[in-house]
């Protein structure tokens, strides 16, 4: 596993190389001292992950992570910090795990351990786009975005529908649009659909509209919304 390290303490850099080069398969591709110097990096050095402290000069970590969470090939991310007062937003932004310094070396075997099997199960040359993430009876799993047929917001949380499944992910819908607006058309309030599975629109018997997805799903178009649907069918027709 291609590991690279951000954080603006020299000494700290140095010290979780070192803890990084004595696990098996795992290896030190390079290191970063802030947040942009560590996303010119991800695209030079390709890593597997990053061990990526929070609060830095600049672009802080949980910024850092955030910008990669739209990469074509996001790396996953294991907090290295000082402060035990930023899990919230480490998960927020999923995180895979999430280390209090002094780091020791079990807790860091064990983050290691997690990242390997992520990799295992989701490898990053087998992801063709970017990838939602979420947590799944405590694991994260990645979703690229090519996959999804419609996103739907609920509470807190927002549905993602795929093929044949479906899960929660603590994204705003908002934040979802603005990322991967190109891909998707919002059709209602608390929904947006994939460009590619829409189909057309049809009146329902109560009066509404409702837009037909490739899957066969139908969800309903708003008032506000359906001029936008209707110019977007028609531009791929």
């Amino acid at each position: 596993m291609r590991v690279l390290i951000v954080d603006d303490e020299p000494l700290a850099r140095q010290r979780l190389a070192q803890m990084v080069a004595a696990q098996p398969d795992c290896s030190v591709v390079g290191t970063a001292q802030a947040g942009e110097e560590a996303l010119a990096k991800v695209d030079q050095l390709q890593p597997d992950l990053l061990l990526l402290d929070i609060r830095m000069p600049g672009m802080d970590g949980i910024s850092t992570a955030r910008e990669l969470m739209a990469h074509p090939h996001a790396p996953l991310v294991v907090f290295c910090t000082a402060y035990d007062d930023h899990a919230l937003s480490a998960f927020e932004v999923s995180a895979t795990d999430y280390l209090v310094k002094p780091v020791r070396v079990e807790r860091l075997r064990q983050a290691l351990d997690k990242a390997q099997k992520l990799l295992g199960a989701h490898p990053p040359s087998a992801q063709s786009g970017p990838c939602l993430q979420a947590r799944v009876r405590g694991e994260i799993r990645l979703i690229p975005v090519e996959e999804v047929h419609y996103l739907l917001a609920d509470s807190k949380y927002v549905e993602v529908h795929c093929a044949d499944y479906s899960v929660l992910i603590e994204d705003s819908l908002v934040s979802l649009e603005e990322r991967f607006g190109e891909r998707f058309v919002r059709v209602h309030r608390n929904c947006l659909v994939a460009l590619e599975q829409l189909a057309g629109l049809r009146r329902s018997d109560d009066g509404s509209t409702c837009v037909s997805l490739r899957s066969g799903a139908q969800l309903e178009v708003s008032r506000r919304n359906l001029a936008a649907v209707r110019r977007v069918l028609k531009a791929r027709a």
